[in-house]
């Protein structure tokens, strides 16, 4: 059997003991509505020659109905055709396609990462397979085993998702849709056997494709080993395949990233102890009274902040000049080498082609496609639907997301202005502990606010999400997820990064100056507290990126253990003593246990994670370099929960081919450049290095009095109302007017972003340019497969 169909049923003497009860009348329509639509399904897959096989089991208030599916080999060959499955001309010689690899094999180093894994599949060139020319093909002779399982399954579910059980214009079309009115409860291709190993299968050495994957790459064990790639792709498919493939590579950029990453921050340590201006603080004693931060607040001292401010010396020192730049070139060689990667790859599984030649339409927009067109290509006649009222529909979307976006924008106003107003209540408390550290209280817990506000509203954005990529009607599955990847990943960028952005760019910017302070909504405008807001953008970070990876990493071992462990209990818990013996002999049953197991609903979540953390460690990396560090950790652990979710806790999912990543690569392309641009802002506008160069190249090299050089001090009318004199950080003169220093810095400022930016974009085209996108060697396969796929479809072979 390649297919499971499972659906629930009350049995007919407890149904009528139901029927008492007044809503009686509504299921038994409900529950006759579906037997119709699944004996109409059933009959058409029966007309179609697809062989079936039905077991049932007795769980206490239902039964549990599974019905085992099967193509013949006319069926196999007929749709193998029809969907252009491709299948192997010509075994090839293997080739190790590793860079590492062969680095360390040149260098004569033993590489500790390889691993021999057993059954390795061979690798071959291909061509669409056509049922008159079978004997071309290799292993034609073999029935049972010449198509893939994973290609079995695509054409049961091709089988499936195109059955109509209804009317065509009411869209009773299709397995999904009998899914979601809950006809059937279940539909999933089978795994091959248990992933648990039995002592003496150990010793055979015969392991099916699911306990070779368990074992060499789903244990902790193989933390340090090359993920079997090729495994994955003929268990689960090119599109799963390709998702571990990249977290492994950006997993590997990671380390180089990490370490200078790491040599930085210990750099910013050495600096920390020795810098000039942190002293010149911490002995000041009460030689600033700094101005009140608000307006209950009272007059304070610059001592007083001495360890924020050398903790802000930390990550605000020259040194991360040099890393935002090595950042942002490492994130454009990192998004080149994975170009040549996902070709080798593409094409060592056979999919280069996919989405532009052989990707037919989705099952779902077969059904529903108002008309049909010749498809200019093929020259087949093929569902359509009109390109205007598409762009009309998705203009319409947009229209909606964009009204979404500023709901989420609105929420981080308010967040803002909860952390003022709970900054001015601790403050006028009275309690000195409070008072003491008002604002970082305020900012902390602002910071889990914003989290909480950001898991609501993804929940009901992401449903809306789908609705809208639904209705808009794309005609293949790669543009339908592109347009959802797109909707979903626009709202989450805005909601994770919000708050970062606001720290870095705008929170006391717009203050104003003692007597004449600027507010919003009559609240005062946030300051950034006394030690800077570079040290405040850490700290976000920290917050936003570590505990979010851990709250992510305990979801993902702990949700799918509880959901299995639910799932089972409900299933088995609810059988009768008196079945006990025919209950254990059912629960050996394949099907009964991959019941058990949780649905897999797609790789978006996986995908969104990593890019989102990607975005942290580029955008911002300026005021944290540690930040490839904890993603480099995060994700060593994340590749193996993922590989372990797959193997042991999800229903195998109907292997999808894809090209490559997707859509996430143009969006992560867009994120490299938004993180040259907002690396040179943060680092003029928001560090305190331009203002230390220009001090250093103007007044003393040495930094001495460069405190009181930041420093202005009060007006003259704000002196004589509060009867008393004090400073605040600001290039104003004592009537409130910038001064030359400002606009010079200003200047200054400007300057360095416009160099910054052309320098690095011109060496990251540079690096472009040299880097080709397809290794040559895969050109040259691609060239030999065409040829030979020439001569075996060949009409006139003699």
């Amino acid at each position: 059997a390649d297919f499971v169909l499972v659906w629930e049923t009350i049995p007919w003497e407890l149904s009528r003991q139901q029927d008492s009860r007044e809503n009686g009348d509504l299921q038994e329509t409900s529950a006759t509505i579906h037997r119709t639509w699944r004996k109409k399904f059933l009959d058409k897959l029966h007309a179609a020659g697809i062989h079936m096989e039905k077991h049932m089991t007795r769980v206490e208030k239902k039964v549990v109905h599974y019905l085992l599916l099967s193509a013949p080999w006319s069926v196999l060959c007929y749709y193998a055709e029809e969907l252009q499955l491709r299948v192997p001309l010509e075994a090839l010689p293997r080739q190790t396609s590793n860079w590492s690899d062969s680095m360390l094999r040149r260098l004569g180093i033993p590489n500790l990462m390889a691993q021999e894994v057993p059954n390795l599949p061979l690798d071959y060139y291909t061509c669409p397979f056509k049922a008159n020319k079978l004997h071309w093909f290799l292993g034609s002779d073999e029935q049972d085993t010449f198509f893939s399982s994973t290609q079995r399954h695509q054409i049961l579910y091709e089988i499936l998702a195109t059955t109509q059980y209804g009317h065509s214009r009411e869209r009773e079309v299709g397995v999904d849709r009998l899914l979601s009115e809950k006809v059937f409860t279940a539909a999933f291709p089978l795994h091959e056997g248990p992933y648990k190993l039995q002592p003496e299968e150990l010793a055979a050495g015969s392991l099916s494709q699911r306990q070779v994957l368990f074992q060499y790459w789903a244990s902790w064990g193989k933390w340090g080993k090359y993920q079997p790639l090729d495994h994955v792709c003929k268990y689960f498919g090119e599109k799963v395949a390709f998702y571990f493939a990249w977290l492994g590579f950006y997993t590997g950029w990671l380390l180089p990233a990490a370490v200078v990453g790491t040599v930085v921050f210990i750099a910013g340590i050495f600096l920390m102890f020795n810098d000039v201006p942190s002293q010149e603080i911490c002995r000041s004693e009460e030689q600033y009274w700094m101005c009140p931060l608000c307006k209950t607040c009272t007059y304070w001292q610059l001592s007083k902040i001495c360890s924020t401010f050398m903790a802000g010396r930390l990550f605000d020192h020259g040194g991360t000049i040099f890393f935002s730049i090595f950042m942002s070139l490492w994130a454009v060689l990192f998004l080149e080498f994975w170009k040549r990667t996902n070709a080798s790859l593409a094409h060592h599984w056979d999919c280069s082609e996919f989405e532009d030649i052989e990707e037919r339409p989705r099952p779902q927009f077969t059904a529903m496609a108002p008309m049909t067109i010749i498809n200019p290509i093929t020259g087949a006649k093929e569902p359509y639907f009109p390109k205007r009222s598409r762009l009309h529909r998705i203009l319409a979307g947009s229209m909606v997301i964009i009204m979404m976006i500023a709901v989420v924008v609105m929420f981080a106003v308010s967040v803002i202005l909860y952390r003022t107003v709970v900054a001015i209540l601790l403050s006028s408390s009275g309690y000195f502990w409070f008072v003491a550290s008002a604002s970082r209280i305020a900012s902390i817990t602002g910071s889990v606010v914003n989290l909480i506000f950001i898991l609501i509203l993804s929940k009901i954005y992401i449903s809306l999400a789908h609705f809208l990529t639904k209705w808009e009607m794309h005609r293949t599955q790669t543009k339908y997820e592109d347009a959802f990847t797109f909707k979903v990943f626009i709202f989450q960028f805005v909601t994770f990064y919000s708050s970062p952005v606001y720290i870095a760019f705008f929170k006391g910017k717009f203050v104003g100056y003692p007597g004449n302070y600027q507010s919003f909504l009559g609240v005062r405008n946030e300051e950034c507290s006394p030690g800077g807001c570079f040290i405040e953008l850490a700290q976000e970070l920290l917050v936003i990126m570590v505990g979010k990876q851990i709250i992510n990493n305990v979801q993902e071992v702990a949700i799918p253990k509880l959901k299995c462990w639910w799932h089972k209990y409900k299933l088995l818990s609810s059988k009768k003593a008196g079945e006990e013996g025919e209950s254990v002999l059912v629960e050996q049953a394949p099907w009964v246990m991959d019941h058990q197991l949780l649905v897999f609903e797609g790789l978006f979540d996986e995908y969104l994670e990593m890019v989102l953390q990607f975005g942290f460690i580029t955008i911002f990396v300026a005021a944290c370099p540690l930040a490839p560090l904890f993603a480099l950790l995060n994700n060593w652990v994340e590749i193996r929960l993922d590989a372990h979710k797959f193997v042991c806790d999800y229903r195998r999912p109907v292997a999808e081919r894809a090209q490559g990543i997707g859509i996430w690569f143009s969006i992560l392309e867009a994120i490299t450049h938004l993180a040259i641009i907002s690396n040179a802002f943060l680092i003029a506008f928001t560090s305190d290095f331009l203002p230390r160069a220009y001090y250093q190249y103007v007044h003393d090299s040495s930094l001495r009095g460069y405190v009181n050089f930041t420093l202005a001090h009060a007006p003259w009318d704000f002196v004589l109302q509060s009867n008393a004199t004090c400073r605040y950080r600001a290039f104003r003169d004592q009537d409130g007017n910038l001064t030359l220093t400002y606009w010079q810095l200003l200047a200054i400022r400007l300057g360095f972003i416009i160099v910054f930016e052309h320098m690095v974009f011109f060496i990251s085209r540079v690096i472009v340019w040299l880097v080709p996108d397809i290794p040559e060697s895969v050109e040259v396969k691609v060239k030999r497969e065409r040829y030979l796929a020439k001569e075996a479809l060949a009409e006139n072979k003699v």
